[in-house]
C-alpha cells in the first residue's frame, strides 16, 4: 500500500513516520522542504515530495501528483499551539481543496487529526457521538475541515477517520506545555515549580502510543467516522506531574494555585474508548 503523509516534520507527525515503518507499506512525505532529514533518507520506503498545501490549486491532479496513493493521513496544521489565533480559520479552506482534489480524483481512505478541543466545554466523560462544541478558533476550524470531509462522501466514494487527539507527552512535545517546562525546571535545578492548582482531570497519552492507534485506525477496515485517541482513564494534573517527579527522582516544591485554570477547557474531561477498542480490536481499560 501507498500512503501520503502530511505534518510528517510535526509532534504527531514524526512518531506517526516511525511507526508507519515498521509496515512494509511504502509512505509519500508531503514537505514544503525536501531537504528536511526525516528519520533516515536512506529508508527506501519513504520518498520526499515537495508540496504546499497553500496553493494545492497550482498542482493539478494531486492524485497523480503523488504517484496514486492509496490513503491520506493527513496531520499536518499551522498555529499550534496558539489556539486562538486567525490563522487557524485562514488555512483552512487550504486543507478542504487539498483533500477535495484527492477524493475527486480517486482517494480511497482518508485519515485525518482532530483534537478533543472540538467538544468544548462538556465536562465527564466524552463521547464521539455528542455533539460537538467548539469555542477556540482552532476547534472550530477543525471541527468544520472534519464537516466539511464529511460532506464530501455525499459525493464521492471513500472511506474516512477524524481522530480527536486528548492529550500527549513525548519528544518533541512543545516547550509550553507543561511536562515539558518541568523537565527544563528539573534540568535547571530549579527549587520551585510553578503551577495550577492541578485538581483539573485530563486525559493523557505518551506519543508513541498515539502514533500507533493512529496508524492502527488508519489500516483498519471495520470503524470510519470519528474515533477519539485517548486512553479513557482521565487523571489529575498534580498527579501527572508528581509522578513524572517521581519517575525521575526529583525532589522540587510545587508552588501550587500560582497559576489560573485555562477558561478554554472543562475542569474535569477524558474520552470515551468504546469505539476505538472496536477500531484497534481490544480493550484499553482492562
Amino acid at each position: 500500500m501507498k500512503i501520503l503523509l502530511t505534518g510528517s516534520s510535526g509532534f504527531v507527525g514524526k512518531h506517526v513516520l516511525t511507526e508507519l515503518l515498521k509496515y512494509s507499506h511504502t509512505v509519500i512525505i508531503s514537505t514544503t522542504d525536501t531537504s528536511k532529514t526525516f528519520i533516515s533518507d536512506n529508508n527506501d520506503r519513504f520518498e520526499k515530495m515537495e508540496f504546499n498545501i497553500n496553493f494545492a490549486d497550482n498542482y493539478g491532479n494531486l492524485m497523480r501528483y503523488f504517484g496514486y496513493p492509496d490513503m491520506l493521513i493527513h496531520l499536518a496544521w499551522q498555529g499550534l499551539p496558539n489556539y486562538n489565533e486567525s490563522i487557524h480559520d485562514e488555512q483552512l479552506i487550504g486543507h478542504y481543496k487539498f483533500i477535495k482534489n484527492l477524493v475527486e480524483n480517486g482517494m480511497k481512505k482518508i485519515v485525518a487529526s482532530g483534537t478533543c478541543l472540538e467538544y468544548g466545554l462538556q465536562e465527564g466523560c466524552l463521547a464521539e457521538t455528542m455533539k460537538s462544541n467548539p469555542i477556540l478558533p482552532y476547534a472550530i476550524a477543525k471541527t468544520k475541515l472534519c464537516d466539511y470531509i464529511g460532506s464530501l462522501q455525499k459525493q464521492h466514494r471513500f472511506k474516512f477517520n477524524w481522530l480527536r487527539l486528548f492529550y500527549m507527552y513525548g519528544e518533541g512535545q512543545n516547550t509550553k506545555s507543561i511536562l515539558s517546562q518541568l523537565e527544563n525546571a528539573i534540568k535547571n535545578k530549579q527549587h520551585t515549580f510553578n503551577m495550577s492548582k492541578g485538581e483539573q482531570q485530563r486525559d493523557y497519552l505518551p506519543i508513541e502510543k498515539v502514533a500507533e492507534y493512529i496508524v492502527k485506525v488508519a489500516l483498519q477496515k471495520k470503524i470510519e467516522g470519528i474515533v477519539n485517541c485517548c486512553s479513557g482513564k482521565p487523571i489529575t494534573i498534580f498527579t501527572l506531574v508528581q509522578e513524572y517527579l517521581n519517575k525521575h527522582h526529583a525532589e522540587i516544591k510545587l508552588n501550587l494555585g500560582c497559576f489560573p485554570y485555562p477558561d478554554y477547557e472543562p475542569f474535569s474531561f477524558y474520552g470515551d474508548t468504546q469505539k476505538l477498542n472496536l477500531a484497534l480490536g481490544n480493550n484499553l481499560n482492562k
